[in-house]
This record gives C-alpha cells, structure tokens and sequence, in this order.
C-alpha cells in the first residue's frame, strides 16, 4: 500500500531569514494580491515569493529567488533525514480543538492502483500553473493533506509520544490557528512510522490539484531522464481519518445572472421532492441545519432576500439512486449531489460545465458572507449546506468516483512554509 520515507527538508534559517511567522502564509489560492502584498511587507523572505510569484515569468523569478535563497542560507536543507509531526490547535464555531500528523514523503501513484485515492474533481488551469512551478523549481513548497484509516490509532499515539517535548517551530496566525513542528531523527522510529503506513490507503482530503501535478512531473522527469528519484515522491501531511480534532466545514453555493430567476416557482417546484418549511429569521437557518444534519437528513436553506428563509427538507434520501442509477450510493447519498441533481440542474438548468466554470453558481464558506451577497444584489440566491462527513469523503473515494468541485474545506488550511521538500 502506501510508501512514505523520510526527507531532509528545506527549512527557513531563521537567524537570517526572520521571524518564523512572519515567513510562512496560507495556501496561495485563498490569497488576495492584496494579501500577498501584505505579507511581502511585513518580511520580503516570505514563502508567497516562490509559492505565488509574480512578474513577466513567474515561474523563472521563483527558480531564481529559490536559488539565491539557497546560496545565502536563508533556506537550509536539514542535515538528517526525519519525519516531520505538524499540529494545529484552534477554535471553530465556540469548539476548541487540535489535530496532529506527520509530514512524510509519499511515493506517487496512479489512482486507478487504489493506493492514493482523489475525492473531488480538479480544474487544467490549476494544474498548469503548478506544473510550471514544478518544473522551474523543482520543489514542493506545501504539502497534499490526506487521511488514512487506522482503527487502533496507532500512528496518532506513536506521534502523541514523539512530539512530547517542545516543539522546533510554533506561531499562531492571524487566524488565532497555533501552528507546531516537531523534528523526529530517530532512525528506529521513523523505521516504525513507515512500517504502520505499509498497509494504508491514503484518501486526498486538501490538495488533489498538486497531486495530479506531482503525478504529471514524475513523468515528465522520466520522459527527460532527469532526476534521481526524488521525483517518484511528493510532501504529504498525513492524519488519522477519525482524529477528533478533524472539522469540515461547508461550502454554500450562490446563483447568480439567471436571466428568468424565480423564486417563488423555484420552492413550488421543490415540493415534489422536498418538504417545505418557512422560517422568519435568517440567523436560525444554521441551528436548524444542524439538527437535521444530526438526524442523517438531506436539507438545505434557500434565502433569496429579506429576513426569512426557507429550509427544503428531502422526503426520500433514495431519490437520487432513481434519478442517478450509475453512481454508487456513495455518490448518490451526498448532500451536494441532492442539491446539484435535484435543485441546481432540475430546476435552474445549471449543468456540470456552467459549474465547473462557475458561469452561474459562486463558491462561498461562510454563512455571513452567502447572505450578504444575496442582499447587496451580487447573488440571487443561496442555498446554505451542511458539511461533507469525513467518512462519506472515504466511501466515495473508495469507489473511484469524484465529488463535484468544493465539496469539502478541512479547516484549518496547512500553513505553507514550513517544511519544503527539494525533490533532488
């Protein structure tokens, strides 16, 4: 199943570089220009540089600012082979929790092995943009976040005990996220951490654009003979699927520039499949999502304007196996699925491509921001969802089928900057 092995990796030299928390970022695609400007501001070392660079050739600029980066110690390559144990601790919605796991190289394969298995779809562009920076730097700069079964909670344990002592590495974001890097070097325990993954299968749960990319330069390095095997391997984070301190969180979806948007002929049209229930303040809609969340319901709030809302309430949660017969009941059973086939397509006429393009339908995470859209007139509606559960990620993974785009947001994101991983 899964190979991992340790990795010297690329580090920030502190001594020269600055602060450590003023040198790391979030993933580069939840970052504005003008976030990055900031963050360039505060320390010019600052990952973004390679991570998101900017300029005529950006992917030319990052080689360049990577090699001079090198040559004047502000990066330096460990000394010693080690696994890498990251924490996050935080509070989401009133909840104060932390999650841990270990940054490892992962062998690349091929979904269709079944080792490594994907879980949403991904878009070219994304892929090309990090396949050029791939290959103009030779680095993976953030790591993939994937999630093994381990009923026994092996591995968590063995990382409890590793990371007893102070950590290498802690600074807490402007998120109020406290970020942790312990160091392990022990030649016996890494030997032990690499045995317990040699029976797991990895599930991608944040990063499925940079695996394909890994995957695409693996080949091209082989078609090129470039390489010394490094290139076989790509940085991964990677946690226990039933972790306590695991959260995601939902993404709503806002429709907008329908030319005959109606909404009172949209919730007449639902009642076939759904049950209708009015509701006269907004800021309940969450509270009553998460009670038939609880309940193992299929329900969504639509909000077109003003204070109410209306909560839709699946009558039948097999529906979607009359209408869907080809997906696996994995698929089928999706929150995002019932609302995809049953609202979005059905009704509005937004099929798979207008999604995947977003040519009528926006992407938010939080709740204030779906219903401020709405009421400044950027959206015409929105239809606030309930989260994805870890194990229905696991389940349609391991049917070799996809969910459609945004379908999950494990938060929080990994902070990038870290740990870096030089293929060779």
């Amino acid at each position: 199943m899964a190979e991992i092995k340790p990795f010297k990796a690329l580090r920030f030299h502190t001594e020269k570089a600055g602060l450590i928390d003023e040198l790391v970022c979030p993933p580069y695609d939840i970052i504005s220009e003008t976030q990055r400007q900031e963050y360039l501001k505060k320390n010019p070392n600052n990952i973004i540089r390679l991570e998101l660079p900017k300029g005529d050739d950006p992917y030319q600029t990052a080689g360049e600012i990577l090699e001079n980066w090198i040559d004047n110690e502000i990066l330096k390559r460990d000394d010693e082979e080690a696994v890498y144990i990251y924490e996050e601790e935080f509070t989401i919605n009133n909840l104060h929790t932390k999650f841990k796991g270990c940054i490892v190289r992962v062998k690349i394969e091929e979904f269709s092995k079944g080792v490594v298995l994907p879980h949403e779809e991904t878009l070219s562009k994304a892929k090309q943009d990090r396949f050029n920076l791939m290959k103009a730097t030779n680095c993976n700069f953030s790591q993939i976040y994937s999630l093994y079964m381990d009923s026994e909670h092996k591995i968590t344990n063995r990382l409890d005990v590793l990371s007893e002592g102070k950590p290498e590495n802690e600074l807490t974001d402007k998120d109020g996220v406290t970020h942790r890097l312990w160091i392990v070097t022990d030649k016996e325990q890494i030997n032990e951490i690499c045995q317990d993954f040699a029976d797991k299968k990895l599930y991608i749960a944040d990063g499925h654009h940079r695996y394909e990319t890994a995957l695409n330069y693996r080949n091209y390095c082989h078609e090129n003979k470039i390489g010394d095997g490094g290139e076989n391997y790509v940085m991964m984070m990677l946690v226990d699927m039933e972790h306590p301190g695991l959260v995601v969180l939902p993404t709503h979806r806002l429709v907008r520039d329908l030319a005959d948007f109606n909404a009172e002929k949209l919730i007449n049209e639902c009642k076939e499949y759904f049950d209708i229930e009015e509701y006269d303040h907004i800021n309940t809609a969450e509270e009553k999502l998460k009670a038939l969340y609880d309940e193992g319901k299929k329900a969504f709030a639509f909000y077109s304007g003003g204070n109410s809302y209306t909560l839709l309430v699946l009558k039948d949660n097999n529906i979607t196996a009359q209408l869907l017969p080809n997906k696996s009941k994995a698929t089928q059973q999706l929150d995002v699925t019932v609302l995809h086939t049953l609202v979005l397509e059905k009704i509005f006429g937004i099929d798979a491509e207008n999604m995947a393009k977003q040519i009528n339908l926006t992407y938010v995470k939080q709740f204030e921001e779906a219903i401020k859209a709405v009421n400044d007139g950027t959206a015409q509606c929105a239809f606030i969802l309930n989260p994805t559960r870890v194990t229905e990620i696991r389940d349609v993974a391991a049917t070799g089928e996809k969910m459609p785009q945004k379908s999950t947001y494990f938060y929080p994101k990994l902070i990038t900057g870290l740990v870096m991983n030089q293929l060779f």
